[in-house]
């Protein structure tokens, strides 16, 4: 099966760069198969967003809120509303509505309460595949760029360091690094975001908002989680303990990583192959994509394919109209074919009686209508077919009357008796 991938997942090795920025010489790692991972976007933010409610904290008002007062209703005939309103006088504050979530003072719709269910168990196998697919996007310059980062002149994609980094123990030293290696530039755009929260969190301990810087990935904290913490949106995490909400933050894809070389050769052992389990996760392998080659036009244009496929089926197959046969004659002929007879009787009938009305109509007042006209010319078809038929029947010879022969007299019990044969 073939397996085409986008530059940066096809590079065999990867290059090792000293704290100088340099190339170490003869260090090439073959590029783990971490990074072979299907990219699910859709995962990665389901995941996120179970996991980050799991760092939230309970709160609810207070159980008395709203109810510390003594009120009580007036009842009805005062022309007031039937909240409670506060006893006494002598102060603006006797009369007032009470207790009601409409009324100032009262307590809220609803009062929310601790018990509410907070966190949100995450599959593990999730979470795994969650993290895989954040590492290999972290491995497309495309993806990286996509998010915001500023990797224009960052040697390449992924980033290993040396070792030596670890050992960075002054915030300095760690800045010298950060530009030698082209990554100053993410670490500015931070700088430049810096900014107050545009909401009522500013009074709730999130007063501040920054972008995110690069994250490095280390195997082993010699000094170095001291030297970067300081600096403005980078943060440092262990290969041992990768976190999916901070290799991609807010569920999007493309975190800018630097990762250190021992960290980086771990990936192996940590995730595993498709067809080798992981050494460190039990029951692990990675997952497989649904598509070995993303190129979907190529497949469509592929000549392999193209002669295993059949000719396009280009039959139309309408939906049949059901039509209403009292609005519809030709519904209505299909249904009763006789139909067509009732409707011409229907219209004949019609026309004979509003015939009869306008002879009628004529004869009340007197008015000879002309011989032209439809009511006249009917009577007289009518006349003529009186006439007709009558000399027809007269013409008819008259058969001779028949005589119908009495029926038999009905016999007596006695002779029924005799005529029936002996046992």
């Amino acid at each position: 099966m073939l397996d085409y991938r986008s530059l940066s997942v096809a590079r065999p090795l990867v290059s090792v760069y000293s704290e100088k920025s340099e190339k170490v010489a003869d260090v090439s790692i073959p590029l783990p198969f971490v990074f072979k991972a299907p990219i699910r976007p859709d995962l990665v933010n389901d995941v996120h967003v179970s996991m980050s409610k799991n760092a939230r904290q309970p709160y609810c008002v207070s159980k008395a809120a709203g109810h510390q007062t003594s009120a009580e209703s007036w009842g009805t005939g005062r022309a007031v509303a039937r909240i409670p309103r506060v006893r006494g006088g002598g102060t603006h504050r006797s009369g007032q509505g009470a207790f009601g979530n409409m009324c100032r003072g009262g307590r809220m719709f609803a009062p929310t309460k601790p018990w509410r269910r907070w966190h949100r168990r995450v599959n593990l196998r999730q979470r795994r595949a969650a993290a895989a697919a954040a590492v290999a996007a972290a491995g497309v310059p495309a993806l990286v760029q996509a998010r915001g980062h500023i990797i224009e002149k960052v040697p390449e994609m992924p980033l290993v360091v040396s070792d030596k980094v670890q050992e960075i123990t002054k915030t300095k030293q760690a800045v010298i690094f950060l530009r030698r290696i082209k990554a100053w530039s993410d670490v500015l755009k931070v700088y430049k975001s810096q900014r107050l929260r545009a909401g009522v969190g500013k009074m709730r301990n999130r007063r501040r908002l920054q972008r995110k810087g690069p994250l490095i990935i280390y195997h082993k904290d010699q000094g170095l989680t001291k030297a970067f913490r300081n600096i403005p949106g980078v943060e440092m995490l262990s290969v041992n303990k990768l976190n999916l909400l901070k290799l991609a933050p807010g569920g999007h894809l493309g975190r800018f990583i630097i990762w250190t070389q021992s960290a980086f050769e771990r990936l192996d052992a940590l995730f595993g192959s498709w067809k080798t389990p992981s050494k460190e996760k039990k029951n692990f392998n990675l997952p497989q994509p649904k598509m070995a080659n993303t190129d979907l036009s190529r497949l469509l244009k592929c000549d392999e394919i193209r002669k295993v496929l059949r000719a396009p089926n280009k039959r139309v197959v309408r939906a049949t109209r059901k039509l209403n046969p009292l609005t519809n004659s030709r519904a209505m002929l299909r249904l009763n074919p006789f139909a067509a007879v009732l409707k011409r009787k229907a219209v004949l009938d019609q026309q004979r009686k509003n015939n009869l009305r306008a002879l009628a109509l004529a004869e009340k007042r007197g008015i000879k209508l002309p011989e032209s006209d439809p009511a006249v010319k009917a009577q007289k078809l009518r006349e003529k077919r009186a006439k007709s038929i009558k000399l027809a029947v007269s013409k008819k010879p008259k058969k001779a009357p028949v005589k119908k022969t009495p029926p038999p007299p009905p016999k007596k019990k006695a002779d029924k008796a005799k005529a029936a044969p002996k046992k």
